[in-house]
């Protein structure tokens, strides 16, 4: 894993820890399996520029699914 992959997985993988904790927190689904799917995506995908646009779409998931 090369120096850029490790940096977009720790951004990520906080971005995924806030969600989780929001989701929690509010009792909502999707942004705490949103969360979820944040923290553990970086683990299989160690492609940099893949993992950034799969982290990017999950990201965008709980503002889709704002009202759900």
């Amino acid at each position: 894993m090369d120096s850029g992959a490790l940096v977009a997985s720790l951004l990520f993988g906080l971005v995924g820890m806030g969600l989780f904790l929001y989701g929690k927190k509010a009792g909502r689904v999707v942004p705490l399996a949103a969360g979820v799917a944040l923290m553990a995506v970086p683990y299989f995908i160690p492609n940099l520029v893949v993992l950034v646009i799969v982290c990017c779409a999950i990201t965008t998931v709980p503002w889709l699914l704002r009202h759900a």
